[in-house]
This record gives structure tokens, sequence and C-alpha cells, in this order.
């Protein structure tokens, strides 16, 4: 008996770390590539090949990417219900490879597309063929199971590396810290071949070898997740997290008429002995929301009843955790609808400017690439020598709170915006001033002025995209970190959701300041100027969602061992 616990807890010992990570860094980084680079560059496929106007090919792809980010949480939700996140990526990059071999095939028919049409005027373009309803259906078919496969990878996946680590142990718990930063710097390698190698093959060879590389590299993303399959510490599904909150607020609604008790020890919790059991986390009560602690008040009669009448107070703080996130991931979405603006505007501003760079034709969507790169220098650097020197300062694992990171990156999002419409406004400029307003010729101006909003937006995607979901799922209770992790991607989700509003609402406001198929016509400029004043206003909105969040008590019950454990997540 002795023997065998000591085997297993040896061949546990040998699971997790940055062994295991690695694996998970592989898999992110090939799937990214291929994910990437169609983000980037549909919106030409769109324009170019399946003849929708400029308009209709922002709002597709802006959809398909809102529809992507979204659909996380229904990958959150299988990974911490049904499946382990092990399975729960397999299962949805399964499905995304479907997709992507739908996407090849059309792309290598010509009989599933619509008749090219090539140098046209831009204002000329609705004389071009349109797509006929099964063009479009096979189009969307491919599109949408990209989107649902992406989604439950995204969802699973950095949940499924941060498993690796134990918070209970100092040293992995600063592994942990480092694991979203190299987590989203082999996001940024895969992103950098995407907008470069499969941009310049669709560019120059056909879209149907770029969609074919991309199944080639979720096939072998699959594989390297396989590999590493031995070394995982798997999570092991605890029921629904959703049923979970439901069962608290029809509880609290049905004690709603009992007073709230000062007292917490009088409150239903669950056992030290059956935490200790089942490894369970015990959350402490917090004074947010006390209607909802009426849920775990022990009546005569409720006493025994099931949990649709009595509530634990750890299921509460879950519940009560989720509402406090909630103001924070709102905060952030419209920094996100500025994204969508970079990667569906900005490309179609990159196909009017100069793109050689030393005798090479640079593709406009392979413009990313520059702020990916600014990243690819600036996470090291951020988490070898920044990381270090402040947590020497402040005593905080991460070097700086979460939410101060989301902040930074929050402030760099309304800059870039700024100079996006100064830039804007300069290559404007530039084609008024050689009469080439109405020209398909490229504009004497390097595309690479683009770079500026790029660069520093870059930054802002490295302090907020790794700053939430770490939050997230530091914040999170053991039985829902891939909902929370899915959640931290929803912001991209309604940030592009958003996006299509607001060029939807601006051009009837505006009368029409991106209503032509002409860029060098529509008042690009004005409209990142809007954006960044509002990015100011929602700054300010954060700071003070941020301001008012409590983070969360933990206690932690171990069975080898009689000694609590008690963190607070800062």
């Amino acid at each position: 008996m002795g023997n065998s616990k000591t085997q297993l807890l040896k061949q546990e010992a040998r699971r997790g770390g940055n062994r295991a990570a690695l694996f998970v860094y592989a898999t992110e980084g090939l799937e990214n590539m291929a994910f990437v680079a169609n983000a980037i560059s549909l919106v030409t496929y769109f324009y170019g090949y399946m003849n929708f106007s400029l308009t209709k090919s922002s709002t597709t792809l802006t959809n398909f990417m809102g529809t992507a980010f979204l659909l996380t949480l229904v990958g959150g939700f299988i990974s911490d219900t049904y499946f382990s996140r092990f399975k729960t990526c397999i299962i949805f990059a399964c499905i995304e490879l479907v997709g992507y071999i739908l996407l090849t095939v059309q792309a290598h028919i010509p009989e599933l597309r619509p008749s090219p049409c090539n140098n046209v005027a831009p204002d000329q373009k609705d004389q071009c063929e349109a797509p006929s309803a099964t063009h479009v259906a096979f189009l969307y078919t491919g599109l949408y199971l990209v989107a649902l496969g992406t989604s439950g990878v995204k969802a699973a996946l950095p949940a499924l590396g941060a498993d690796q680590f134990d918070e209970k142990d100092p040293k992995e718990a600063s592994q942990l810290s480092s694991f979203f930063n190299w987590f989203l710097f082999s996001l940024t390698i895969g992103a950098i071949f995407g907008v470069t190698f499969v941009v310049w093959i669709s560019t120059n060879q056909g879209w149907d070898w770029a969609f074919g590389i991309c199944t080639i590299a979720v096939v072998v993303a699959v594989v390297f997740l396989c590999m590493g399959s031995s070394l995982y510490r798997n999570n092991v599904p605890r029921g629904s997290p959703i049923l979970r909150i439901l069962q608290v607020f029809v509880s609290s609604f049905r004690n709603r008429k009992l007073p709230i008790p000062e007292n917490d020890e009088i409150l239903h919790e669950i056992q030290d002995k059956e935490a200790a059991e089942l490894q369970l986390e015990i959350l402490q009560r917090t004074e947010q929301f006390r209607f909802l602690d009426r849920a775990a008040v022990i009546t005569r009669t409720n006493g025994t009843s099931g949990p649709w009448k009595l509530c634990t107070v750890t299921q509460i703080e879950e519940t009560k955790i989720l509402i406090r996130m909630l103001p924070i991931i709102l905060s952030t979405v419209f920094m996100n609808t500025c994204l969508a603006q970079l990667q569906t505007f900005s490309i179609q501003q990159s196909t009017t400017m100069d793109t050689n760079l030393l005798g090479f034709r640079v593709p406009g969507p392979s413009i990313p690439a520059i702020p990916l790169l600014f990243m690819f220098v600036l996470i090291p650097i951020y988490d070898r020598v920044f990381v270090p020197l402040a947590r020497r300062i402040t005593g905080i694992p991460t070097g700086i709170r979460h939410l101060q990171r989301i902040a930074v990156g929050l402030v760099l999002s309304a800059v870039s915006m700024a100079v996006a419409g100064f830039v804007e406004t300069r290559r404007k400029s530039v084609a008024i001033e050689n009469n080439m307003v109405d020209s398909t010729d490229p504009l004497p101006m390097s595309v690479f002025w683009l770079g500026f909003q790029y660069a520093i937006f870059g930054a802002a995607d490295m302090f907020t995209v790794v700053g939430l979901l770490e939050f997230f799922y530091a914040e999170s209770s053991a039985g829902m970190k891939s909902l929370a992790t899915a959640i931290s991607w929803s912001s991209i989700a309604f940030g592009y959701f958003l996006s299509s509003l607001v060029v939807e609402v601006v051009n009837k406001v505006s009368g029409g300041w991106l209503a032509s198929n002409n860029i060098n016509r529509d008042k690009l400029n004005y409209f990142y100027w809007l954006l960044a004043g509002a990015s100011v206003l929602n700054l300010g909105l954060y700071v003070i969602c941020a301001s008012w969040y409590k983070y969360k008590n933990v206690e932690v019950k171990n069975t080898d061992s009689e000694e609590e454990y008690k963190m607070v997540k800062v």
C-alpha cells in the first residue's frame, strides 16, 4: 500500500512543469500561425476572390473573428463540465481541421467561386459577378467550422498549460507567472510565420496553397499535443459551473426573506475532510453581494435539501467572483474594437501604398509582422528583466498586479488610435498631391508608415492579452478555469461585433465617413480619432471598475498534510 502510494507520487512528480508546457507552446504556435494568417488577410480573399464589397469584406471578417472568440465560451464550458482540457483541445482541433479542408477545396476548384474580377476600379466593383448562394454557403461552412474549432482550442489550451504548474508550490507559482508570457511568445512566433510566410504564399502561389498549409499546420499541432499526453497533469471535470451559479441565484431568491447572518460559521460549507479528499479549494466569504449569502443559510427545512435550496459558501463566492469579473471584461471590449479596425482598414490602406523593401515586394497583410517582431523582442525582456526587478520592489510574483498590466495596455491602445489618425491624414494628402485619389496604382508612400500604429498596439496587446488571461485563470475557482479563460477571450469577440456596429453607426451619423469603396475618398482619419477619444473614456471606466474589484481569498485542504494553505491573490 505504502509502496504503491510512493510510486503514484513519483509518477505525479514527473508530470507537469516546463517539459509538459513545451508541447502546449508548440501547439499554440502552429494553430495560431494558421488562424492569424487568415485573420489578417481574409479580407483580401473576400474582396478579390469572392467579389464581396469593401464593406461586406470587412464585416464578414469581423463577424468571423467575433464568432471564433465568442464560441470559446462553449469550449470552456465543455472542458470544465464534460471532458479534460486535453480531450477538448483534440476534439476542437479536429473540427478546425475539417474547416480548413473545405476552404482549401473551395479555393482550389474555380467552380466553387465566382468568376475573378481583376484590375477593376474600386467604384466599379459592383459590376463583378456576385457569388451564388452555393458559393457563399460553402465559404461560410468552412469558415465557421474553423471558428468553432479554434474557439475550443483557445479556451482549453491556455488552461491546460497553466495546469502544469502548482500554485501551492512557491517555485512552480513563479513559473506559472512566466507561463502566460511564454504562451504569448509562442503565439507571437506562430503569428509571425502566419503573416509573412503564409500570407506570401496566398499572394504569390494562391489561396489554395495557403489554406493547405494551414491544414497541415493544424495536423502537426494535434500531433505535438498528443506527444505530450504522458506528461500532462489533467484536470478532472467537476460539473457545470453555469449550473452551480444558477443554483446560487435560485437558492438566494428562495431564502430572500431570511436575515443575512454575520457569523460565517453558521453558513453551509463543505467539510474539511471532504474538501481534502477531493483536493478542493475553499473560498473565504467576502462582503460584496451579501444578498447571495442567503443561499448558504441553514434552516430546519433546508438542512438536508438539495443544491437548489442550499449552497456552500465556496459555491457562492465562485458566483461572486464571476460577477466581479464582468465589469473588468466589459471595460476591455473597446480596445478590441480598435484592434478590429487595424486588422481591416489598415490592411485596405496597405493595398494603396508602396510595398517595396530593398527590391522585395511586401504583401500588405504582412505589415502586422512589425508589431509581432516588436513583441518578439519585448516579451523576453518583460519576463526576464522587468518582472524580476518589479518583484523585488512590489513583492508580487507577477511584478505588477494583473489589473495594472491591463491598464497599461489600454493606455497604449488609445495612443495607437491617435497615431493611426495622423498616418491616415498623411496618406490621403499624398494621394491628393499626386492626383491619385481614384487610381489603382500604389501611392509614393511606404507601407511601413503603418508600422507606427501597429507597433504601439503590439505593445498594448502584450500587456492586455496576457494580463487578462492570467487574471481570469488566477482569480477563477478550480472548477471553472477553462470557462474563465474563455471569458477573457470573449472580450475580443465583443470587440469585433461592436466594431461592425460602430462602423455602421458612424456611417449613418457622419453621412458616410466609411461608405465609399474608395478608401482615398473616405474619412478614415476622423474615424481613428473618434476611436482614440472613445478609448480615453473607456480607460476611465476601466480604472473605476479595477478600483472596485476585490481579489479572492483561498484556503486549500491537502490530504497529505494537516496544514492549511491560505493564499491572497494579488
